[in-house]
């Protein structure tokens, strides 16, 4: 009998891992951020269900008050900014 072959159920990513001076460390998270916020807008003009569109506008809003502290926090720190992202995908079933 021939052995299966097993499909990995998890995945992760380091997307951003690295340190970046003030400006660059805000332009790379704004970028990301809009990103996020664009995909949820494009969505909602797609959508049809009021309750959906607003889980999508609370999400929006939940998002750029994210970025505002994210903004401060960088502003009120030292020059260099370590960074991280990871992208983690799981298989549900």
């Amino acid at each position: 009998m021939a052995a299966q072959k097993l499909i990995p159920t998890q995945k992760s990513v380091k997307l951003i891992d690295g340190k970046f001076d003030k400006r660059d460390a805000l332009d790379i998270v704004t970028r990301l951020f809009h990103t996020k916020i664009k995909f949820h807008e494009d969505r909602i003009s797609h959508l049809h269900n009021e309750e959906d569109i607003k889980m999508r506008e609370t999400r929006i809003k939940n998002l750029q008050s994210e970025l505002f502290h994210i903004r401060e926090f960088i502003d009120k720190n030292p020059e260099n900014i370590s960074l991280t992202t990871l992208i983690q995908l799981e298989i549900k079933e």
